[in-house]
């Protein structure tokens, strides 16, 4: 089906940024009330056409393969065929929507990022954050959808080279991905890792050991059993004593190292 003479629909959805159309939305959640709020909520915002509702993953597979929907706002838990097996099922299709993640749960957002999801919300969605969701999106969609995913899904298992991940950080109820290159240190706190950056603080979703294992190969370096910083990051090392070693980052935060660790760490930083 076409929009226009001769431009398919889902190539045309891509050229948003340069039109007026709306972003045709497909909701798809196996609780009648779930998808009411989110169709109430998504009526109040310009731009934005509910092309259709779905309380399973079958009935969603058929109306994004008939439809071509620009968004989809998926549940997870779902009887019979979860919103990871939907995920997987339209990347083997023809057309790949936007991807939004809608659920009650808040230990998915990895895997749903890794899965292509642009964005995660958590039940009760408000209308703020649904609208930047939204917004997003409409951007994501506007621009070549396909490399835009292509992009997100780089957040996979880490694999030989120095290639840079993403990571996955978190504010309030918020999920953002982070470029490596932007982030100076992974800090633990207990049970907490923070992702620190040179504007704010993110919570990581993910422990140190984890994330030190994702980096692969690359530009941090572990420096103390609660610290990973970015070598490309350290603006100065003074010796503290003959054992520790006082570490200086771009934002002037400092951590201590080992005389060990602070050897290796003059190695990377010669290289």
């Amino acid at each position: 089906m076409t929009g226009w003479i001769g431009v398919d629909r889902s190539l045309w959805s891509r050229l948003r940024l340069h039109s007026t159309m709306p972003l045709r939305t497909l909701i798809v959640d196996d609780e009648p009330i779930a998808r009411q709020v989110l169709r109430e909520e998504l009526g109040l915002m310009n731009g934005v056409e509910v092309i259709g509702e779905a309380d399973n993953g079958a009935k969603a597979l058929d109306q994004i393969a008939r439809h071509k929907p620009d968004l989809v706002l998926l549940d997870l838990q779902m009887p019979a065929m979860s919103g990871f097996e939907v995920v997987s099922s339209i990347r083997r299709g023809s057309h790949m929507p936007v991807i939004v993640i809608v659920t009650a749960y808040d230990s998915y957002a990895v895997q749903a990022f890794e899965a292509g999801a642009i964005d995660y919300l958590l039940k009760p969605v408000g209308q703020k954050r649904l609208r930047q969701a939204v917004e997003r999106a409409s951007r994501v969609s506007g621009r070549q959808a396909a490399d835009q995913l292509a992009q997100l899904q780089e957040i996979a298992a880490p694999g030989p080279g120095p290639r840079p991940r993403k990571i996955v950080g978190k504010v309030g109820e918020e999920y953002f991905l982070l470029d490596a290159t932007e982030i100076l240190a992974f800090q633990a706190e207990g049970d907490l890792v923070w992702i620190v950056t040179a504007r704010k603080k993110y919570l990581a979703t993910q422990t140190l050991k984890i994330i030190e294992q994702r980096l692969g190969r690359s530009s941090f370096q572990r420096i103390h059993r609660n610290a990973l910083i970015n070598v490309d990051h350290v603006r100065k090392m003074s010796a503290l004593s003959s054992q520790r070693w006082l570490i200086t980052l771009s934002n002037d935060q400092q951590f201590v190292a080992s005389k060990r660790r602070a050897h290796g760490l003059r190695e990377l930083l010669s290289e």
